[in-house]
């Protein structure tokens, strides 16, 4: 079959989404399908610029393909008659980040303007569509909220299971994944500055823009905390992650309400840490159960710096919790056959 994969991307910038959306090109290949990644260049500085990429994808047409696989806006609003969506995430400053610090659209006319074309243009596209499924329960519940669609959840499977693995539970806690305000890195370093124990932070990912990256580095200055406190702002390759993973005492990860369970939860979890996260982390709270398969705190510094210290006090703690991790998500039994049978049924 021939089969178009759209993804919507920011040049340069590599997150969970991309690399789900290179997983699925490449079990699609392996199953012998021939297979396009098609990405669209996603720009949101302004309301012109995201108006500018949804008209980009509505205007595609790939009359090749037998049928497209679409996972996150504006991909999915490319027309064609065998559509299936996988839905990662919508444009959320037009949804339930509206009205927020991260709402990022601006509340002009011009603002209200976009917001309004955005939600027509998603029930358009989710109308015309054969198929819908959601990668999480987070993301099905906002879809059927604000647009009135009943979708079934689709767990992302993980690409490279066998790479990771259990280390020594070091001195050091880990954050790695893309640098913003939406993944609260900020959050991690202010408890850094609160907490009693000794334990280190580690932040390591690409910064999603020069102001994230000036954000953290301000509070470490400001807190004194270039002793406790490693910046490693960059990409990370996977044999870097799979490393520095390995040797964590533990691994944060505290995104506002993550639209999946996110794939940092996961590597942690089938490396046998456990996970800091926060009670509205969203999707990942499917994985995280507080004193179980890790720690959650509240979304504040003083919070988080109890947890920290707990991480660092309590080490039979931490080692229970990091194998019951590894062994709930192994119990999911997440499988890429099983996954891609339900995308082309």
């Amino acid at each position: 079959m021939k089969l178009a994969v759209l993804n919507a991307s920011v040049p340069f910038l590599r997150g969970g989404a991309e690399y789900l959306a290179d997983s699925l090109v490449a079990q699609l290949v392996m199953r012998g399908h021939e297979v396009e990644h098609v990405k669209i260049p996603m720009r949101w500085a302004s309301p012109l610029d995201v108006a500018e990429s949804m008209f980009a994808a509505a205007s595609l047409e790939i009359p090749e393909a037998d049928m497209v696989i679409a996972l996150k806006f504006p991909a999915y609003l490319v027309p064609h008659p065998n559509k299936v969506i996988w839905l990662l995430h919508q444009f959320r400053q037009a949804y339930d980040l509206w009205g927020t610090d991260l709402q990022d659209i601006p509340t002009t006319s011009a603002g209200r303007a976009l917001r309004a074309s955005i939600r027509k243009a998603d029930d358009r596209a989710f109308e015309e569509s054969r198929a819908i499924y959601c990668n999480s329960t987070v993301t099905a519940a906002r879809l059927s909220h604000f647009n009135g669609f009943e979708a079934p959840v689709l767990l992302a499977p993980h690409n490279d299971v066998a790479s990771f693995k259990s280390g020594p539970y070091g001195d050091y806690l880990l954050a790695i994944g893309r640098v913003t305000a939406a993944k609260r890195q900020h959050l991690l370093v202010e408890a850094m500055s609160v907490t009693a124990s000794a334990l280190r932070l580690v932040v390591a990912g690409q910064p999603e823009t020069p102001a994230d990256l000036t954000v953290l580095q301000e509070l470490i200055d400001r807190f004194d905390l270039s002793d406790r406190v490693e910046l490693l702002p960059r990409y990370i390759t996977d044999m870097e992650k799979v490393d520095l993973i390995s040797g964590a005492r533990a691994v944060a990860y505290l995104p506002v309400d993550e639209d999946s369970y996110g794939y940092v939860t996961a590597e942690a979890m089938y490396s046998a840490k456990p996970v800091l996260s926060a009670s509205d982390s969203g999707g990942v709270l499917e994985l995280v159960r507080d004193g179980v398969t890790g720690l959650i705190a509240e979304p504040n510094a003083e919070s988080l710096a109890v947890k920290i210290d707990l991480l660092s006090s309590d080490i039979a703690g931490v080692e229970r919790m990091g194998m019951a991790a590894q062994a709930a998500v192994h119990g999911l039994d997440l499988s890429w056959d099983a996954t891609i049978e339900r995308l082309l049924a």
